[in-house]
């Protein structure tokens, strides 16, 4: 058979016009057809550019979403403390003709406390909620963060707390019950006697620093509490760790103390934080625990009790006749 050596219409084929090596090979007269499929190639990309979004956008969106949930406004919650502010010098006003520039009024008070955070672990950094308007008053940063260097050291791991349970008395914001979890506790109950706090400050915080799922959560009294513990959560066994910071003037240290290391809920491994104002005696043990380390911060004192393996051991002093006799 005779084939013939006219040119041939083009035969547009969907290969042609979505693969690129084709059209190297194809013959002069389907040149043309590449146009197009470059347009194509172009349309794709920009969608895909432009349709996605980024996982750190949409977890960013979520918290955002989350903090308006509990009514707080996430650009002022996520936004850094601004730098204090060079004091300037008023100069005195001139008396004579002009109009007095009226003063300016001041601005309001911010709603939360910016410094109040997540110290070490997992979490750190994260802000946390705590409402200037409410009777909530938290542990400060700084014996918050001595008081978890001493039990990670005397716990012999002075990287993270030894994994166990944490038991939060007068939890407020839950401060120190969210640092136990974001360095290392498994689990933490906390027991706070007033709703509006446990709803509005409590729970939004463990929300917002993804504890909630290993968060229990007693809204009663620390005294019906402790009377019924062994009831309630007993039968788990003792604490590893027990934080007591109630309000200074509403407890009697001694009858709160003693109630606290008669229950069932204090072993004999188990360590206690307890944070007390000045002029206060504490006792050097509490039941079967005896105390660690007693530090002052101002007018705030922070004493720990322990097991006896983890009291450190002191070094035998001198005596200055022994020091003169060998000399």
């Amino acid at each position: 058979m005779a084939v013939s050596s006219s040119p041939q219409p083009p035969i547009l084929s969907p290969l042609r016009l979505t693969t690129s090596s084709n059209l190297i090979s194809s013959p002069p007269n389907l040149f043309l057809i590449a146009f197009p499929s470059r347009i194509t190639d172009r349309r794709r990309r920009s969608a895909i550019l432009f349709s996605s979004k980024s996982k750190n956008d949409m977890a960013s969106d979520q918290n955002r979403a989350l903090l308006e949930s509990y009514g707080i406004d996430p650009d002022e919650f996520l936004s850094e403390p601004s730098p204090p502010k060079e004091r300037r010098r008023k100069e005195p006003q001139k008396a004579g003709r002009g109009k007095q520039v009226p003063a300016a009024k001041p601005k309001p008070l911010r709603e939360t406390h910016k410094l109040l955070q997540v110290l070490g672990g997992k979490a750190r950094r994260k802000k946390l909620i705590s409402p200037k308007g409410q009777d909530v008053r938290p542990m400060m940063e700084v014996v918050k963060g001595a008081a978890f260097d001493i039990l990670q050291v005397a716990g012999g791991c002075p990287a993270s707390l030894r994994p166990g349970r944490w038991l939060d008395l007068y939890s407020g914001t839950g401060s120190v019950g969210i640092e136990a979890l974001s360095r290392g506790c498994s689990e933490v109950h906390f027991v706070e006697m007033d709703p509006s706090v446990v709803s509005d400050v409590l729970r939004p915080n463990l929300e917002w620093t993804g504890f909630l799922d290993v968060s229990v959560i007693h809204t009663v009294r620390v005294e019906t509490f402790l009377e019924g513990a062994a009831r309630s959560v007993g039968k788990d066994g003792p604490f590893n760790y027990i934080s007591v910071t109630p309000p200074y003037t509403e407890v009697d240290y001694a009858v709160l103390m003693d109630q606290v290391s008669k229950s069932s809920l204090v072993g004999e491994d188990t360590f206690i934080v307890v944070e007390y104002p000045l002029r206060t005696d504490m006792l050097d043990s509490c039941g079967c625990l005896v105390k660690i380390t007693d530090r002052r911060f101002g007018r705030t004192h922070l004493a720990i009790y322990g097991p006896k393996w983890a009291q450190k051991k002191r070094k035998p002093e001198k005596s200055i006749r022994a020091v003169a006799e060998k000399a």
